[in-house]
């Protein structure tokens, strides 16, 4: 029994090593003394000054921060709407036109977004990858919503209502307070899911409309312009990242497991 313990941390610390040595290369080299990512040479923060004074960057990312913005506050409200029926109603055609964006692969909702514009002959540019971001954070935001409602006791709503309280007088003093942490984190995700977006924004973006992940990978895939002030920006992006993902788990626990 020892020995398949032994095994079974072994594989587990493989397992993490390859998920996470790739991130800790990115972060040690975003500080490399070189022009080169191929060897250690000495420690500066010269990438990072240098990345305060990359306007096309700061650029992207003032693109992604906005866009990001505009989606967590529509993916929100629409989306705690959505959860809200889903638990209220429990009709079967909602629950998928709800949470299909979220279930098909990422590529195909991007491609369809596309066609979906061309045929409104509809420019691409921020508004286009806006509007895709709020329609892919839908359905987390829902998800989020719903599992916090099922958890729920329905008799405080019923008691209000037995007092006299209008129905949305109910949801306003006793269902909204007791769901906003999941609304909360449902927004935290939908924000970290936009600013994450490549694959959606890729398809969706138009000309000068360049977000921060597709500024990263229009460096990365041109190996003359790959250098650390890409393993900056990337630092910081994954520090953004992992401290809304931490707040969304100090907020709610329960919004990571969605599912359960």
């Amino acid at each position: 029994m020892k020995k398949v313990s032994n095994w079974v941390w072994a594989c587990a610390a493989l397992v993490y090593a390859f998920l996470y040595l790739p991130l800790i290369i990115v972060v040690l080299f975003s500080f490399n003394d070189s022009n080169l990512n191929a060897e250690w040479v000495g420690f500066t923060f010269k990438w990072y000054e240098m990345l305060l004074q990359d306007e096309v960057m700061i650029e992207a990312a003032m693109h992604t921060l906005i866009i990001g913005f505009i989606t967590c506050i529509v993916a929100t409200v629409l989306g705690t709407l959505a959860g809200f029926a889903m638990y209220k109603w429990r009709l079967r055609l909602l629950p998928a036109l709800v949470l299909t964006p979220i279930a098909i692969p990422e590529i195909l909702m991007g491609v369809a977004l596309l066609i979906f514009f061309v045929m409104l002959n509809m420019t691409l540019g921020l508004v286009s990858i806006t509007l895709s971001h709020i329609a892919f954070c839908i359905g987390f935001v829902a998800i989020v919503v719903r599992s916090r409602l099922q958890g729920m006791d329905e008799s405080l709503v019923e008691a209000a209502r037995d007092l006299g309280a209008s129905p949305i007088t109910a949801f306003r003093a006793i269902t909204l307070p007791l769901i906003m942490p999941g609304i909360i984190a449902g927004a935290l995700m939908a924000f970290t899911l936009s600013i994450d977006d490549f694959v959606i924004s890729f398809f969706t973006a138009g000309v000068g409309s360049n977000t921060l992940p597709l500024e990263i990978y229009s460096r990365v895939k041109v190996p003359m312009k790959l250098n650390p002030e890409v393993n900056a920006v990337s630092t910081l992006l994954m520090l953004l990242t992992l401290s809304l993902i931490l707040v969304v788990s100090k907020v709610a626990p329960s919004a990571l497991r969605a599912g359960d």
